[in-house]
């Protein structure tokens, strides 16, 4: 009996918690702003990859009573390669959807991990973009940004965003291959060769197009594969390399695929895949299918992407390479 009245209380107890817990609070308009304010986001989605850019938007503002904004600079924990800025420009956005810019300063100036632009009007409040372009020395690394801005008050702020991981992947975009003569591909060099510039220890796979009613078509072989892959190719003199090749539909990476699609290729996927056991060809490509990659020595992994396709015999492939 005993342990039935604690469980009754208990319960009451918890279905007032409950009642409580729900009961709307009265809202209160919030204070204005007092004095100089930031904000930030990062608007670039996906993995952080060499030689691409992160895209931020730095917001600042002061209240009109005590000045005007005259700075803003961005400091990363490492410095940003050739084309980091930071926008000299506000944008809005009009009744058609399209961003529109307005000229309120100089353009940036980057010295080291600074990049700093000045205001040439007089305004109170402007949202700019900074565009950091990641180097080689930050591959695996880290980096941070500290955001700041003055105004005519001679108040400065700060917004801080990071860490952000950098991935190990390198990017090589729309490489063109055709049959028979730049056909061969090289995951080392992220290259493609035709027979007389390629050797044979950086040639990982060889292009071909065989017509309908073939099942060829587009297809991706290894070099060291069975001839009935390469039917009336000419390999490179000692080609040899055995690489796998695991073909997969659905896999439409956005940096490759030109900005269509809401899906990434990141390191983990690399990480995740296994090959041991895949074929060393990939017959049947089509426009938008893609292959994983692992080459003969175990050193990289990559995600080849197809494209475009055309009858004529040619293709045009962008690549992810992950180092091992």
């Amino acid at each position: 009996m005993r342990k039935q009245n604690y469980s009754f209380y208990f319960l009451c107890f918890l279905m007032l918690t409950i009642f409580a817990a729900c009961q709307k609070s009265d809202y209160t308009i919030p204070s204005g702003v007092s004095g100089l304010s930031n904000d930030c986001i990062k608007r670039t989605l996906g993995p952080n990859i060499v030689s691409l850019p992160i895209e931020f938007a730095y917001a600042m503002a002061i209240p009109k009573i005590q000045g005007k904004l005259v700075s803003a600079q961005v400091e990363a924990s490492i410095a940003g390669a050739t084309g980091t800025y930071l926008e000299y420009r506000s944008f809005y956005t009009n009744t058609s959807g399209q961003d529109v810019p307005v000229t309120v300063g100089t353009p940036s100036v980057t010295d080291g991990k600074i990049t700093k632009m000045s205001f040439t009007v007089d305004t109170i409040a402007a949202t700019l973009r900074y565009f950091y372009i990641i180097p080689e020395e930050a591959r695996g690394k880290t980096v941070s940004f500290t955001f700041s801005a003055t105004s005519s008050d001679g108040k400065t702020v700060s917004y801080v965003m990071g860490p952000y991981t950098i991935s190990k992947m390198d990017i090589k975009k729309n490489l063109a291959v055709s049959n028979a003569n730049a056909q061969f591909i090289s995951i080392a060099d992220m290259a493609v060769y035709t027979s007389a510039t390629g050797t044979a220890a950086k040639t990982d796979l060889v292009y071909l197009y065989r017509a309908a009613p073939t099942s060829f078509v587009h297809a991706l072989v290894a070099p060291a594969a069975d001839t009935v892959y390469l039917p009336g190719v000419t390999l490179l003199s000692g080609v040899k390399n055995n690489t796998k090749v695991s073909k997969v539909f659905n896999l439409q990476d956005r940096n490759l695929a030109a900005l269509q699609y809401g899906i990434y290729v990141d390191d983990i996927d690399f990480i995740g895949v296994s090959l041991l056991d895949a074929p060393n060809y990939a017959l049947g490509l089509k426009a938008e299918a893609g292959v994983w990659v692992e080459t003969a020595d175990r050193k990289y992994k990559a995600y080849i992407f197809v494209n475009s396709v055309n009858a004529a015999g040619s293709a045009v492939i962008s690549m992810l390479r992950y180092t091992n």
